[in-house]
């Protein structure tokens, strides 16, 4: 996950942007503790919302103390004390990027060129968790197959994100993961991977990259696209949000979940509007409300 989760920030609670807060800062520790301080640099909001949901899915409270880090050393800020899961998903974060900045380095971007930065790190989190390097190398490796060979089914192109998301979830929740948790993960998985697909629309038509969007309709502007095929992706990802929210009212979770409420039932709709029509996405929800 690369940027694309976040809340809708005017309706959050302000004892939740505390906690989404003190989550980012505590993963920011915990993978540096994990994979070293080069690989703190790729952490996103993405995986602080992960770990809101996992630790509320496990049970496990987060300790919150106000510390100094390297970066904002003058004012202590609440953060999350390092533990065992948060470690986990910082090696997960870890080797998703590396993995990621591989994909870019074979698709010609320049970006893939950073890989090596992480390298250490990665090899860190292999060591600690083969598990999750076997799922995201597994799924990786699906996921060229299928783009090399031009898939032109969404949902196709969409599940081996989505598979790699659902599986590590079960590594990561263990005893607590359910039929319920993996298809939220799976869904969330799934528009994680179109939301970039369709961000990256027109960039990937200019650069002759794969994109499981314009596969599918093979129009080569995104605006055309949309007018054409837009009602029929919207109907993709309004099944992602019909399945998300079955899935949180079927979830045990043992302390207050407003914060990841919030994100799954506004922010990843409001997102995917803006994805769609730009900003005046945003101004149309705001309408409604």
């Amino acid at each position: 996950m690369f940027g694309y989760i976040n809340p809708d920030a005017p309706y959050l609670f302000k004892k939740d942007e505390t906690l989404y807060k003190a989550l980012y800062c505590g993963l920011c520790k915990s993978i540096g503790a994990g994979c070293g301080q080069t690989a703190r640099s790729a952490l996103t909001y993405d995986m602080a919302f992960t770990s809101a949901l996992v630790h509320n899915i496990r049970g496990e409270d987060v300790k919150i103390e106000k510390k100094r880090c390297a970066i904002h050393w003058i004012k202590r800020r609440p953060i999350a004390a390092v533990d065992d899961t948060a470690v986990a998903l910082g090696c997960v974060n870890t080797v998703l990027v590396y993995y990621k900045l591989c994909d870019d380095k074979a698709d010609g971007d320049k970006k893939g060129v950073l890989r090596h930065l992480y390298k250490k790190g990665f090899k860190r989190a292999l060591k600690k968790y083969p598990r999750y390097n076997e799922i995201i190398s597994r799924e990786t490796a699906r996921q060229a197959e299928l783009e090399k060979a031009g898939c032109s089914i969404i949902d196709e192109a969409a599940d081996p994100t989505a598979v790699m998301m659902r599986d590590i979830s079960c590594e990561v929740l263990g005893e607590y993961s359910t039929p319920y948790t993996q298809k939220l993960f799976y869904a969330l998985g799934k528009w994680v991977y179109l939301a970039d697909a369709l961000d990256d629309y027109d960039k990937d038509v200019k650069k002759g990259r794969y994109n499981a969007f314009y596969n599918s309709c093979l129009i080569s502007g995104k605006a055309q696209a949309i007018q054409s095929c837009g009602e029929e992706w919207k109907f993709i990802f309004n099944s992602l949000f019909a399945d998300m929210r079955e899935c949180l009212a079927n979830i045990r979770f043992y302390f207050n979940h407003d914060l990841t409420d919030n994100i799954v039932l506004r922010g990843i709709p409001l997102k995917t509007r803006k994805l769609f029509y730009g900003n005046k996405g945003e101004c149309n929800e705001q309408e409604k409300s």
